[in-house]
């Protein structure tokens, strides 16, 4: 297995601010906007993304946690959700009349963001719903376009992109693994 290192801890640092700026930049106001990061990795990167807004603006945005497994359209073909713990999705926040911004690590074929908006789209009627991912890799199966991307990375079906966080992984970190 051959890898490399596509952004350290630093240059992720400085990725999550850019898209925090952007995120500001395009809606103009903090008032009705609602981060809603997908488990794992995009919930600490959401969590990282209002941390960046908070010390930019000095206002605290909400953030939700989204497991999307139960409304994956690929259960079985997924390897490591041979079995899914299907949860209830449940939020804190009301995200009716909110600017929701889905936060993800990594942008592929765009089934998990399509399986987040028929999440959220289930219970609430968000006023818009906009996409922030740390990584868009290519390869998408459905017409899925996210509105700030961190970086585009083009691979080849046979590598992966491991977004690494500290919380989960010890280090933050992005690479590349060729197989």
């Amino acid at each position: 297995m051959n890898q490399r290192i596509l952004m350290d801890q630093a240059a992720l640092s400085r990725t999550l601010k850019r898209i925090a700026h952007e995120i500001l930049e395009r809606n103009r106001t903090t008032d009705n906007l609602v981060l809603v990061g997908i488990k794992t990795r995009g919930v600490y990167l959401a969590r990282a993304l209002a941390g960046k807004i908070e010390e930019i603006e000095g206002v605290q945005i909400p953030v939700q946690e989204l497991d999307i497994s139960f409304y994956r359209d690929d259960l079985t073909h997924k390897d490591d959700l041979v079995d899914p713990k299907v949860g209830e999705v449940r939020f804190t926040t009301d995200l009716s009349n909110k600017v929701v911004v889905i936060v993800d690590d990594v942008l592929y074929t765009g089934r998990t963001v399509r399986a987040a908006m028929d999440a959220i789209l289930d219970e609430f009627r968000p006023s818009h719903i906009q996409l922030a991912e740390l990584i868009d890799r290519g390869h998408r199966e459905l017409p899925i376009r996210a509105d700030f991307v961190g970086k585009n990375i083009p691979t080849s079906q046979t590598e992966r992109v491991m977004v690494q966080v500290a919380e989960v992984d010890g280090t933050n970190q992005v690479l590349l693994v060729a197989e």
